[in-house]
């Protein structure tokens, strides 16, 4: 399109002729009082019968059927002073003096070489006379004329009207402008020059009868270009989408219905011409539920072993005059399904990968050109999860088909088959998304896995009394009550009194309706009752098989054979022994040791014959003390070992050395029991020592012997 951007001298103006040329009638006559209507900012959208009645028409014809004007563009202000003595008008200064009608000159079905005229009509809108004149960039298609009086004052509400001329040199499009000057501002009149054009007869609007939600409904059309061009066209939603059609040819265009939701559905068809022009088609339509159901809306499975199946039948009833399409989904509605589809493992995966990348680019600069590759394949890894249906998938519970059409008063068999690997309740809802159906039909399956029916022939066992360091052997059976093969495998114990049991074997495999022997031993070196709790874990069920064991963990049983020590009264220096046994009772061996607590830490305690033989010796000193007393008792033996149900002899010997009276005690403490376990008392007393004389003592000897 040829546009002419020189402007044209105000001389060349006043030279402009004045007489119209040879060659053309003057017929065109423009409306009077035209509507005066602001610019909007909106496009006016177009239907094809308004667009096609717009281009059918001829340059006279659409100027006689143009009714309304717009206000003008200004293009610059000017200072008033300098043209005119009038310094105020009751035009606002956003508003020309003049309004042009019509505000846009068209030219439209002309023939190239030939002469075509449009008068530009320019009203005062002032309440005071003004001037104006046009100027014209310089064309090869475009003239001006303009009137007689062009030098003259318009009067408050009259017109000046110049005559544009037009001759094309080819049936194209034309871009041109006119510049009106005032004594105020300049503005513009665009002119444009409408080339061929194509014209395709579409409906205005175009019905859909009632058809089943999410079904697709189709309407065919066939298409003729009416206009004198070519037409390109680009249609939304149609086949073919993008088109190319000659003058006076048809095509078959296809429009295709498919509503997500129940209810009436409008909208606007865009065909866009590759020459601009944007028409719109109405499109109505309208949906609703069909009677598509399931048989029922849950299904309870029989409850099943691990590794074997079971298998249930949901049926899928079409009763309408439809085919159906169905989908098993795992989500409720498309905005769930959507939702996760984009919050899956993906994007956590480029993350972490993009930041293995980092780390590597931090020690070869060189790996930074793979970036784009890794970029890549995560866009082509994310248009494939947007393209996958995210049919129900689980791998427990598996429906077959999981998708198929269903054609009309039909029935589609849904086969459910379970397939446990664990002993749990399993509960899911899956939905059926079918085409005639909005909301997806919801399934509620419960089914139950079971895996190996172990038990033992006791679930506690209470071993009583039971003597420390002995040993016990225990058999327990496990048998499988089930259909399918149990392995069981002992968890070790983490307790000090559970680490005291043994198993033998810890683990192993019951075949159906078989039993097995498990040996128990027990042997504990620590006293006290015990509640020990044994778990066994068996594959495929989620709770532990139990074993209990409790009892008490004794020491051994003994005891004296008198139940006191009297020595009763004794002499001074003089050693008196006494004899007893120690016998255990137990079925265990017993270590022990003898001892008197009471007893003094010093010296061992000196007889009259040892007296003697001390001549320097002159007297019996009290000592307070016990680490300085004497020891005045002797135990035979110490310590030792009783075995199981035996006894043995001992003898407890007294030399005092002191004048008192004896109320002591022989403990015994028991190897691996404790301290002082049993006390035997030892009753005593010395009454007197005798004077300390070598020479009497000696004669008293003598005499005696």
């Amino acid at each position: 399109m040829l546009t002419s951007k020189v402007q044209a001298s105000q001389s060349t103006l006043q030279n402009l002729p004045l007489k119209m040329p040879d060659g053309f009638k003057t017929t065109v006559i423009a409306p009077r009082n035209p509507k005066l209507v602001k610019r909007e900012d909106k496009a006016k959208k177009l239907t094809p019968s308004v667009y096609a009645q717009e281009l059918s028409q001829t340059t006279e014809e659409r100027l006689a059927n143009t009714y309304e004007t717009h206000p003008p563009r200004i293009l610059e202000l000017l200072d008033m002073s300098e043209t005119t003595h009038h310094k105020f008008s009751t035009v606002d200064v956003d508003q020309p003096f003049f309004q042009p009608y019509p505000s846009e000159i068209v030219f439209q079905n002309y023939m190239p070489s030939e002469t075509y005229e449009v008068p530009l009509v320019l009203r005062n809108t002032d309440k005071i006379p003004h001037l104006v004149k046009v100027v014209e960039e310089a064309s090869l298609y475009f003239r001006v004329v303009s009137p007689v009086d062009i030098g003259s004052k318009v009067a408050p509400g009259m017109t000046s009207t110049f005559t544009i001329l037009f001759t094309p040199q080819e049936n194209k499009d034309y871009i041109h402008r006119l510049i009106c000057v005032t004594e105020r501002e300049k503005f513009e009149v665009p002119i444009r020059a409408i080339g061929a054009r194509a014209i395709l007869d579409f409906p205005d609007q175009l019905h859909f009868p009632l058809c089943p939600v999410k079904c697709s409904m189709q309407k065919t059309l066939l298409v003729r270009n009416i206009g004198n061009g070519r037409a390109k066209f680009h249609p939304f939603s149609v086949e073919p989408s993008v088109g190319t059609l000659g003058i006076g040819e048809s095509m078959q265009m296809t429009i295709e219905f498919l509503p997500r939701t129940t209810g009436d559905h409008s909208q606007q068809l865009l065909l866009h011409y590759n020459t601009g022009e944007d028409v719109y088609v109405s499109l109505y339509g309208a949906s609703s539920d069909v009677n598509v159901r399931l048989d029922r809306n849950s299904v309870l499975l029989e409850k099943t072993y691990i590794t074997m199946a079971s298998e249930r039948t949901v049926a899928i009833l079409n009763r309408s005059d439809s085919i159906v399409h169905y989908q098993w989904k795992s989500f409720a509605t498309q905005e769930e399904e959507e939702q996760h589809r984009f919050c899956m493992e993906l994007q956590q995966e480029e993350a972490d990968e993009m930041e293995q990348f980092l780390i590597e680019c931090g020690a070869d600069p060189n790996m930074r050109d793979r970036l784009s590759l890794l970029s890549r394949t995560f866009q082509h890894r994310r248009r494939q999860l947007r393209r996958e249906p995210l049919l129900f998938n689980d791998k427990h519970i598996i429906l077959e088909p999981q998708e198929g059409d269903i054609w009309p008063n039909r029935t589609a068999e849904i086969n459910i088959i379970f397939k446990p690997q664990e002993a749990r309740l399993y509960q899911h809802t899956v939905y059926c998304d079918v085409t005639g159906r909005e909301s997806r039909l919801p399934l509620r399956i419960k089914a139950e896995g079971m895996g190996p029916k172990l038990q033992f022939n006791f679930d506690l066992l209470d071993v009583g009394n039971v003597f420390i360091g002995s040993k016990h052997s225990y058999e327990v059976l496990v048998s499988n009550k089930g259909l399918i093969d149990g392995p069981y495998r002992l968890e070790p114990p983490s307790t000090a009194m559970g680490l005291c049991f043994s198993f033998s074997p810890t683990e192993g495999m019951v075949p159906p309706g078989a039993c097995h022997a498990l040996e128990v031993r027990f042997s504990s070196d620590k006293l006290g009752t015990f509640f020990e709790e044994f778990r066994f874990t068996v594959v495929g069920n989620p709770q532990p098989l139990k074993l209990t064991f409790r009892g008490c963990v004794m020491g051994p049983t003994f005891h004296f054979s008198v139940l006191e020590l009297n020595f009763g009264e004794v002499s001074f220096g003089f050693p008196y022994t006494l004899t007893c046994s120690l016998s255990n009772t137990s079925l265990v061996s017993m270590s022990f040791d003898l001892r008197i607590p009471a007893d003094g830490n010093g010296a061992d305690s000196i007889t009259t014959t040892e007296q003697i033989s001390q001549l320097d010796r002159n007297e019996w000193t009290a000592v307070d003390r016990v680490s300085e007393r004497p020891q005045e008792f002797r135990v035979t033996p110490t310590s030792g070992s009783i075995r199981a149900q035996g006894q043995m002899d001992i003898k407890v010997t007294l030399c005092s050395n002191t004048v008192q009276q004896y109320s002591l005690a022989l403990v015994v403490d028991v190897h691996g029991v404790g301290e002082e376990v049993l006390a035997l008392p030892i009753k005593a007393s010395c009454p007197t020592a005798p004077p300390f004389r070598p020479a009497l003592w000696l004669t008293w000897w003598v005499s005696c012997g």
